[in-house]
């Protein structure tokens, strides 16, 4: 699907946050580990979190839902015995899942996403995982892999978190579950330590012990833990979120979304603060993020990795400020759906942007007065890269075409038809 995005002249209205995608995905995966019955209220439906449902019950989970809320019979540390299991291009549910079919005899994880999914690595995850006993079958750190487990143990543990924090955090959700105590250090650096947060939130919300450093690099978690079952509300969704606000950031706007929680431990929240920092005229109050745009916006030095899902969207809203702006410490940006900073920099050029970068940076050089647009843009399969474009298009002067848009499916499906009910003016074809 093509979706074509022309200047918008001005966005009003009210929204209401999508839920979150990173939570969703969280708490259908501790609810699974459960031995009882959960209930999450207000899930998130996306490509990503739907892929989580499908695969814990492919996995043995009961699962029941309706409009408000799902309800979970889990399978505690006895997933079902199966073959195969299909995560989509959902990078974050392969990872968390790897972990989990290590309890499994056989399982081979399969690749429909060649270009996307499929070219991203799993080393670390990997090297951890053989660590602890388990066969690991891979081509290159890639899909398809096959785990070999049953009887994953515990101890001493490495793993890397210099590509993603995923990796650590898959093996935060099993090793509760194991016979022995673990220990687990991580190596060299850990990217998106505010996301890590998110997995200590919950397994505590689970009821799980785990023993953290203060800076996050050293774990000590008690092996024969239980997840207990639970009643859990899903927050809104700041990543998803940050590419509507920047939309009404670098337009003629009035635009309310509710739903962002003042305290949520979402690092993505600092899109509040980033936005402020450009001088946009923001108020955050009761959930309620509230934009007045002006089209005027100032240049700023940011670091990326506390907001590592909503960097695209600041970017693109940084193309149209007065000055030169920069996004540093952000190369995990080039290991998620596609590379996030190569193949969207060039995406924005062809746009008329001003940008360059770097092994770890994105620096824009504001063009406060529009870009000129007129042209078709790959959005390379990503999400995150779709929404970005779009906020672009809406303050080019010939608009652009974005090609495979049916991808924002991946974390909110509802982007569209939200900017279409604030206003947009965005058209669709095959």
């Amino acid at each position: 699907m093509k979706a074509i995005v022309k200047p918008a002249a001005r966005l009003q209205g009210e929204i209401q946050a999508l839920s979150s995608k990173n939570y969703t995905t969280r708490y259908l995966l501790i609810a699974a580990l459960a031995e009882g019955t959960s209930t999450i209220h207000y899930p998130a439906h996306s490509e990503d979190s739907d892929a989580m449902r499908r695969c814990i019950r492919d996995l043995g989970a009961v699962i029941e839902e309706d409009e408000e809320k799902i309800t979970i019979t889990g399978f505690g540390r006895h997933p079902k015995d199966v073959k195969e299991l299909d995560v989509g291009n959902a990078g974050a549910v392969l990872r968390f899942l790897m972990s989990i079919a290590s309890f499994c005899p056989e399982v081979t994880f399969v690749n429909k996403y060649p270009a996307s999914l499929g070219k991203r690595p799993h080393n670390d995850l990997i090297d951890s995982l053989r660590q602890m006993g388990i066969e690991v079958e891979d081509r290159d750190g890639k899909l398809p892999i096959t785990i070999r487990g049953g009887k994953p143990r515990g101890g001493k543990i490495t793993v890397s978190g210099n590509v993603s924090s995923q990796f650590l955090s898959s093996l935060l959700f099993m090793t509760p579950l194991l016979e022995e105590d673990s220990e687990i250090e991580v190596l060299h650096d850990l990217k998106s330590k505010v996301i890590v947060g998110q997995t200590l939130e919950v397994l505590a919300q689970a009821g799980i012990q785990v023993e953290a450093s203060e800076d996050l690099m050293h774990y000590r978690i008690p092996g024969r833990q239980s997840y207990q079952a639970q009643k859990y509300t899903v927050q809104g969704d700041y990543p998803g979120s940050a590419a509507i606000l920047a939309a009404a950031a670098v337009t003629n706007s009035d635009v309310v979304v509710h739903r962002l929680e003042e305290k949520s431990r979402q690092g993505e929240r600092a899109v509040v603060d980033v936005l402020k920092a450009m001088g946009v005229n923001l108020t955050h109050k009761d959930g309620v993020v509230h934009v007045l745009g002006n089209e005027k916006l100032r240049a700023g030095e940011f670091d990326g990795d506390h907001f590592t899902d909503a960097v695209l969207a600041m970017v693109a809203a940084a193309v149209f400020a007065e000055g030169t702006s920069r996004f540093y410490n952000v190369e995990n940006l080039r290991y998620k759906e596609c590379d996030r900073i190569t193949d969207y920099v060039n995406e924005l050029r062809k746009a008329g942007a001003d940008v360059e970068e770097r092994q770890s940076e994105i620096i824009i050089h504001g063009k406060p007065e529009g870009v000129e647009g007129g042209v078709e843009i790959n959005a390379h399969y990503d999400h995150r890269v779709i929404m970005a474009l779009t906020v672009v298009g809406l303050r080019s002067r010939q608009g652009l075409t974005i090609l495979d848009a049916q991808h924002v499916a991946k974390s909110y499906p509802h982007y569209f038809e939200h900017l279409l009910a604030l206003g947009a003016e965005i058209e669709f074809t095959e």
